[in-house]
């Protein structure tokens, strides 16, 4: 396997859900990157690169992967400057970009606190990190491959804060809203999981989806506005890991 195997690519084959989190998570970082100078860190095969570059100032990207960013640079390399990098050394100078942003990603870092550390010296004063992760407390979690260790409320809280940062976290897509076909195989799910039995390449997974989801359709090459609805994640208390929402966001602000 390779990370272009864990990649959201357009034209896959996709649950309705996984449509809409991922337009979701770059319509909530609007409100942060607009007009701004903004870096998103594994920006694999650059889905929400158009839309950023629509309402930055500025954006750069890049990915750890050369295999992930050749298919980003296959199609948008003409349009943001692109750069092979680990999160933990970015390539970057000092007090440069106002917004970073890593969705999807933190997981795959083998040390997290040297990442915080890299976002502290490339961020401006009052800029912001948002990470957008996976909910690692749900009973039917699976862990990505090459996944590494998994961040919920109280490690954001606590990484980022000792950094520096003021945090807020937010959750999207509770577990009570899903439905009833969902509901009834979160169980299978969380069987198959703990059996090792979940696939582990985007391909494997297409039968599990229509499994849980019924119907897929074709994710897009590109996040555009308007394309889901958009409600505003929950906000979240930072004293306690969450175990309702699907998704978990985290934007945390350098403080001067």
């Amino acid at each position: 396997m390779s990370f272009v195997d864990v990649v959201e690519v357009g034209g896959a084959h996709v649950a309705p859900e996984q449509m809409l989190r991922t337009h979701h998570r770059y319509y909530w970082a609007e409100q942060y990157c607009r007009g701004k100078d903004v870096l998103e860190v594994g920006c694999g095969s650059g889905i929400g690169l158009p839309f950023l570059k629509d309402i930055a100032g500025r954006l750069e990207a890049g990915d750890y992967s050369s295999e992930v960013l050749d298919i980003c640079r296959q199609r948008y390399g003409d349009i943001v400057p692109l750069k092979q990098f680990s999160a933990e050394a970015m390539p970057y100078g000092d007090a440069t970009f106002d917004v970073i942003l890593l969705f999807e990603a933190i997981y795959y870092i083998p040390d997290v606190k040297k990442f915080i550390a890299e976002c502290r010296r490339v961020l401006r004063v009052g800029g912001v990190v948002l990470i957008v992760t996976a909910n690692n407390k749900l009973f039917d979690f699976t862990p990505s491959p090459y996944s590494t260790c998994y961040l919920n409320v109280t490690d954001f809280a606590r990484e980022f804060g000792n950094a520096g940062f003021a945090v807020e976290c937010f959750g999207f897509i509770s577990v009570n809203d899903v439905s009833l076909r969902q509901k009834v195989l979160r169980p299978v799910k969380a069987l198959a999981s703990r059996l090792n039995l979940i696939p582990k390449s985007m391909g494997g997974k297409e039968w599990l989806k229509k499994l849980f989801f019924g119907s897929l359709v074709a994710m897009p090459d590109a996040v555009r506005p308007g394309a889901v609805p958009y409600d505003p994640p929950v906000r979240l208390p930072l004293d306690r890991d969450d175990s309702e929402y699907k998704t978990l966001y985290c934007a945390a602000r350098l403080l001067g």
